[in-house]
């Protein structure tokens, strides 16, 4: 098949590129912006250049789109700016590449290639608070932050461009991924960023008692995930929650990366006004639509995912002499 991967730099697609090489039969190709602000990883990109092509371009740029989605099987859209914060601070820059970004690749999908799957990733996010124990695809959404009212907006758009175009578009709501190199930042995750601060044996400061609920998942099985999707032709057409089964306070999220890294400690700090704002409080999420179609389940639980991103953290630090 030929794969193409938007966002091949970011977190997600940096997995994902790796998950699709794996399979040694794939024609792949990257596309990533390169973008300072959203703190890409060129190289690994660099370091596989043999085996994929790599484009640096902008998803906003019809042009360039319009090439680059012709003659693909599989398109996967990991290109985002994913800084709940960030979008608050510029939310023009968040609109033009969750909305505008978005709008512009349907486009070149639905003139050159509707053949294509196209398969986007989401957030949880989307809902806002929860309203029920235990969430599913029915809960309404009521976003607390610009970025996730963005990520909405944007499940809308491959919604109507499958109903109106005819094309092969599916959703795909992760929440709370974690893993291999993801940023240092807060600002793009909160279990990465505490699994890099154990990893440097700083502190993780939790905000408030840390007791809010998350459901939690490595980010190996999100990407085995999104490549097992394209053989579900079934699923296309649909929007879907992505969910581990697990979920945990973030104490215990963090109690548990400072046990798996053997070093670190976890404080507790006071809100910060504009995160109190927005935050979602307990949120259990179910994924069973999803798995019952795809008869899939996730293999790692949160502490064999957790030791496994320490393996790849400390081999990665023994080659480059930093993480």
């Amino acid at each position: 098949m030929n794969i193409l991967i938007l966002g091949g730099a970011g977190f997600v697609g940096n997995n994902l590129v790796r998950r699709c090489l794996r399979e040694k039969k794939h024609n792949l190709t990257v596309v990533d912006s390169l973008d300072a602000r959203l703190k890409s990883d060129i190289e690994f990109l660099n370091e596989e250049r043999g085996e994929i092509e790599f484009i640096q371009a902008d998803m906003r740029d019809s042009r360039s789109m319009d090439k680059i989605v012709e003659g693909k099987d599989v398109i996967f859209n990991c290109a985002a700016q994913s800084s709940h914060p960030m979008s608050f601070v510029d939310p023009a820059y968040d609109i033009a590449i969750n909305c505008t970004g978005n709008i512009t690749l349907l486009e070149a999908v639905r003139r050159h290639n509707k053949r294509a799957l196209v398969i986007y990733a989401s957030s949880s996010t989307v809902i806002g608070k929860a309203l029920t124990r235990v969430v599913n695809e029915k809960h309404q959404e009521l976003p607390l932050d610009i970025y996730s009212a963005n990520k909405g907006v944007a499940e809308k758009y491959y919604y109507i461009y499958n109903r109106v175009y005819d094309l092969k578009t599916l959703v795909l709501r992760f929440a709370n991924l974690y893993g291999p190199y993801g940023k240092a930042s807060p600002e793009f995750g909160f279990i990465n960023y505490f699994i890099h601060r154990a990893f440097s044996g700083k502190e993780i400061s939790i905000y408030g008692k840390g007791s809010q609920i998350r459901n939690v998942m490595y980010v190996e099985d999100a990407c085995d995930l999104l490549y097992q999707a394209i053989f579900h032709k079934e699923i296309f057409g649909g929007i879907y929650f992505a969910v581990h089964r697990e979920h945990y306070s973030v104490r215990k999220i963090a109690e548990e990366i400072v046990s798996a890294f053997g070093k670190g400690k976890v404080v507790t700090v006071a809100w910060p006004e504009i995160r109190k704002r927005i935050e979602i409080d307990d949120v259990i999420i179910s994924g069973a639509k999803l798995y019952n179609k795809l008869q899939w389940k996730p293999r790692f639980t949160l502490r064999q995912g957790l030791l496994k991103t320490k393996e790849i953290m400390e081999e990665y630090k023994s080659k480059r002499g930093d993480i």
